[in-house]
């Protein structure tokens, strides 16, 4: 019998909403189906590209069709749209600070676990504006609290050891554990599963373990540059592992298939490897199919599937039924435009763990209730009272001993302490995303052992956030993000700057355009007048300024054709390993790419949302609005921020 979950990824592809993944997975369609879905997709497309006004293009921001009137057809080309509108009042009782704040998130990727008006709840006095992308506001509540939910504590275990002989884990840990598993359509009899700090934490834990000294090959497929397989690469490479990396052909930047089909199914005789693989890029949108893992498997590779980028519901898909990656990461964080910090989930599948190695590195961690500031005072006071009596107590004991013979009592009673201690020694760290966070060992023992029995409090928690990705369904929230990211980059082409010659448009998208496939992120640069690039940098700040909160990033990895190559020098851009421009003089490793402006949607997005991005960017169309926001910023007697 067929599950829910597969039930419903079939339905969407028979309903026409089947993504390029995922097509050729499911059952056998006829030739009459496919040339359906084959025509449908050309009519979306068709469609999308002349829905503002055919042949219209923009050279004045104050040109631009209303909201109202954009969002009216809008909904006309397609009626589907307002059959999503459930997603809206979800937003509407659960996320009401986006529209008090008229704030717009765009720098979100993951799953959120939790929803505002529960935040709301948990705190007495929580703010009402939101975290931004550039410079985010202080955030102030009453009594120094901050709602939590849940803190994290690193845990001193290898990847080995937790999977094959675990813990003792707390309810909150457990339930956890179960309601994500449920989430990602994963079940406990194929899976094993961590929690991390981060991505860069998982990734690194995988490095740590995988035998690359036998099985000596790393491949990854990405597009852009990504922290967590930078850590993943230089942790391999200090093992003895050999890297390679799949291109993406300019200007389309597809995926090379021939190159990547070479290295997967490469002639020499020793063991693959790893091959790392998301099913989509979290920067462009393109994404790849699942066949790509299948390939690998059957040529002996090890699959690590980088599910950080999908969305809350695509993991429902036939795929992953099909090709059961050996390792899965995926990232979850607290509350959508409020609250980016939380952890990332490393599965493991059981029949491959026996393929990984003991390894001293870092990074697993544990849930624990969270602590109100005055609740840890108050423990740290009397631990301290607790520890000061016992100090007494054990000072008169070594003095009755003095001259005795049961002196090994004393010292084996003073072992056990220093065992407790040691087997407590958790460091609390609240997480911060994206950073890579180490284990310190700078705090008290005290601090360790109140961490340690904050496992026994209050752990019941309602997973709201995730609940709502749940009742609005797969084909709902991928037909949502279609229509508006197809839009949005509709609208972003249709800019044109008034005086330039050849009328040189104002944006450039990488990746995939209008597509019935592409996914719900975006990467693009903006243009002046004279065809310069405007450093994204400075884009991300004055969009902060308005409100709206983008994210920046480097694609590489660009194989261009001999018919391209004199583009090469124009477009391509160098900088050293740790992000800065190269000067003239530099022993930091050179890294080639373009460096972009990133937008991410999410199932909380709406279609104002992107209007107003697109309003923004029609904003540059003024060859002086970057002088005069730097003016307008002086004068108002802001903070100096350089732009």
């Amino acid at each position: 019998m067929q599950s829910p979950c597969n039930r419903e990824a079939s339905q969407a592809c028979f309903h026409n909403f089947c993504q390029l993944p995922f097509l050729g997975l499911a059952e056998p369609q006829s030739s009459t189906s496919l040339t359906t879905v084959s025509a449908s997709r050309h009519v979306f497309e068709a469609v999308m590209g002349s829905l503002i006004y055919p042949s219209s293009q923009f050279t004045d921001h104050e040109s631009l069709p209303s909201l109202q009137e954009s969002f009216s057809n809008f909904t006309k080309a397609f009626p589907q749209y307002s059959q999503t509108d459930q997603a809206d009042k979800i937003r509407e009782q659960e996320y009401y600070h986006l529209s008090l704040s008229n704030h717009v998130c765009f720098d979100y990727i993951g799953h959120g676990l939790f929803s505002y008006s529960q935040q709301r709840s948990h705190s007495w006095k929580a703010p009402v504006a939101s975290t931004s992308s550039a410079s985010p506001p202080p955030r102030q509540y009453s009594s120094g609290l901050e709602p939590q939910f849940f803190d994290i504590s690193y845990k001193t275990a290898s990847l080995r050891s937790q999977i094959q002989h675990g813990g003792q884990e707390s309810e909150l840990e457990y339930k956890t554990q179960r309601r994500i598993m449920a989430l990602m359509n994963l079940s406990e009899d194929d899976y094993s599963m961590v929690f991390t700090a981060n991505q860069p934490s998982a990734f690194k834990l995988v490095a740590d373990s995988y035998p690359f000294q036998s099985n000596q090959n790393l491949l990854t497929v990405y597009d852009y540059e990504n922290e967590a397989v930078k850590v993943m690469i230089q942790t391999s490479k200090n093992i003895g592992a050999r890297v390679m990396t799949a291109e993406f052909s300019w200007p389309s930047l597809r995926l090379h298939s021939g190159k990547l089909l070479k290295k997967i199914r490469r002639k020499r005789k020793d063991k693959r490897g790893l091959f790392v693989f998301p099913l989509q890029s979290g920067m462009t949108g393109a994404r790849y199919p699942y066949l790509w893992m299948s390939m690998a498997q059957e040529n002996g590779w090890h699959v690590l599937l980088d599910a950080c980028g999908l969305g809350p519901k695509d993991m429902e898909t036939l795929g992953l039924s099909l090709f059961k990656p050996d390792f899965l990461v995926c990232s979850f964080f607290k509350v959508f435009g409020e609250n980016p910090s939380g952890f990332c989930c490393l599965f493991v599948k059981k029949s491959s763990s026996s393929v990984l190695q003991d390894s001293s590195g870092t990074g697993i961690v544990r849930l624990v209730p969270a602590r109100r500031p005055s609740q840890i005072s108050e423990e740290l006071a009397n631990d301290d009272v607790e520890t000061e009596e016992r100090t007494k107590q054990e000072m008169h004991v070594d003095d009755s001993l003095k001259g005795s013979s049961s002196g090994p009592i004393f010292r084996q009673q003073t072992s056990e302490v220093t065992s407790d201690l040691q087997e407590t020694k958790e460091i609390s760290v609240k997480h911060k995303a994206p950073e890579i966070e180490e284990s310190t060992t700078s705090f008290e023992s005290s601090k360790s052992q109140i961490i340690a029995r904050c496992g026994s409090g209050h752990s019941h928690l309602e997973y709201r956030g995730l609940d709502h990705a749940d009742s609005l369904g797969l084909i709902l929230i991928s037909t949502r993000e279609r229509y508006l990211i197809n839009w949005l980059v509709n609208a972003l082409m249709s800019l044109q700057h008034p005086r330039s010659e050849n009328r040189n448009p104002l944006v450039r998208i990488y990746g995939p355009k209008v597509k019935f496939d592409r996914g719900p992120a975006l990467a693009f640069n903006i243009f002046d007048w004279k065809g310069t690039k405007i450093d994204p940098s400075i884009v991300q700040k004055l969009a902060d300024r308005n409100n709206i909160s983008l994210s920046k990033g480097f694609l590489f990895h660009i194989w261009f054709p001999d018919e391209y190559e004199h583009e090469k020098e124009q477009i391509i851009e160098t900088r050293t390993s740790k992000g800065r421009k190269v000067l003239n003089w530099t022993r930091e490793k050179l890294h080639s790419g373009i460096s972009v402006v990133t937008v991410a949607l999410g199932i909380l997005t709406n279609f104002e949302d992107i209007y107003r991005l697109w309003a923004f960017v029609s904003r540059f169309l003024d060859a002086d609005f970057v002088e005069k926001e730097r003016w307008r910023y002086t004068a108002l007697n802001q903070m100096t921020v350089e732009v």
